[in-house]
């Protein structure tokens, strides 16, 4: 099976591309074959539509939280407010979650969804910083206008099979919680920030048969590429690769996603969150 692994940004331009690695996951090793980037949504837009079957998870949040989508009046499928969202200027988006929080208090602001919680990721309605709102938007919409089959959001009977991920998690195993192994910012890109990489990345070698099921195959070449891209990119896009394999493994399980996740919301796809109890 190929399976993709994104490292999205929701305005991709030249120096700041989508980042895109391919694999191939056949006789229980995860091969890493290349990757590539993407400069333009455009680009993002006909990725998704390159012949099935393969499976990619994407490092954006699919969904919205619940305590949003019914504070709003929005519809009560993901594909519609989705939809209906997407008709929005990027901006009257921005706004509107804006407006929102503008009046409510300290601390119910940003809203999370039950998997942000478990996975310790980011509120899906921010805007700057890390603006997971502005990806939700660029993504979601092309996700769904791209016919592929959207786990759990909204499955159709399409070979090209979508799941959210968050490389974070993966990471987080070797290096800790907000280790800074990566960024854009040329004054923190240090030789530390390039041996936690290198940790990373000889973490998963050892321990991914372990903890995702299949060994991990990547070339020397490829190793030196991730550890020497100082934005982390390439790294996090392997990152969401190995989790979106070990999804497909779990497709006789549900895809690893409790039967009962919110579809409005979705589910992040990764080992660590099927042994949570969410109570």
């Amino acid at each position: 099976m190929i399976v993709y692994g994104c490292d999205f940004t929701s305005a991709p331009r030249k120096r700041k591309p989508i980042t895109l690695v391919r694999s191939d996951l056949a006789d229980g090793c995860l091969s890493i074959g290349s990757y590539e980037t993407l400069p333009t949504l455009a680009a993002f837009e006909y990725f998704l539509r390159r012949e099935g079957p393969w499976v990619a998870g994407f490092d954006f949040p699919f969904g919205q939280p619940l305590k949003l989508i019914h504070n709003l009046g929005l519809p009560q499928t993901w594909a519609e407010y989705v939809e209906l969202i997407a008709a929005m200027d990027k901006q009257e988006w921005a706004q509107m979650v804006e407006a929102y929080m503008a009046p409510r208090v300290y601390g119910d602001k940003l809203h999370f969804r039950e998997i942000d919680r478990l996975a310790g990721a980011q509120s899906p309605m921010k805007m700057a910083f890390i603006p997971t709102g502005r990806m939700f938007y660029e993504g979601a919409a092309r996700l769904l206008a791209s016919g592929v089959s959207v786990i759990p959001n909204h499955p159709t009977d399409s070979n090209r099979l979508a799941f959210e991920v968050y490389p974070a998690l993966v990471a987080r195993e070797f290096v800790g919680r907000g280790s800074g192994y990566k960024s854009d910012d040329a004054t923190k890109q240090t030789d530390q920030a390039a041996a936690k990489r290198a940790t990373i990345l000889d973490g998963l070698l050892a321990a991914c048969e372990d903890v995702y099921g299949f060994q991990l195959g990547l070339a020397d070449e490829l190793q030196y590429a991730f550890i020497d891209d100082a934005s982390g990119d390439g790294l996090d896009a392997m990152l969401a690769a190995v989790q979106a394999g070990w999804a497909y493994t779990q497709r006789d399980h549900n895809y690893g996603i409790p039967p009962d996740a919110n579809p409005l919301e979705g589910w992040i796809t990764d080992p660590s969150l099927v042994r949570k109890d969410p109570s």
